[in-house]
């Protein structure tokens, strides 16, 4: 799954749009690395995000094409804020 399309999906962030500004921005690293929004997620990645106020470190649980808000919540784990 695209790491835009995750953000999005997983309610990270609220549009696919503001995803791919913010990995074409240098603001998103996957295991260490800048993507870019076409970058495929896998299970245990470890995505870094940051934002304006701070970082955040999530590792991916699992990967779905749609999900509902409690579902998720279960696509990832705040590893540090």
């Amino acid at each position: 799954m695209r790491i835009d399309k995750f953000l999005k999906v997983s309610r990270i962030l609220k549009r696919r749009t503001l995803a791919q500004e913010a990995t074409n921005g240098g603001r998103v690293k996957v295991n260490g690395k800048v993507v870019k929004p076409a970058h495929q997620l896998k299970v245990d990645d470890v995505i870094e995000l940051g934002f304006n106020s701070g970082t955040i470190k999530l590792k991916v649980l699992e990967l779905r094409e749609t999900a509902k808000k409690e579902q998720a919540e279960q696509m990832y784990q705040v590893i540090e804020e």
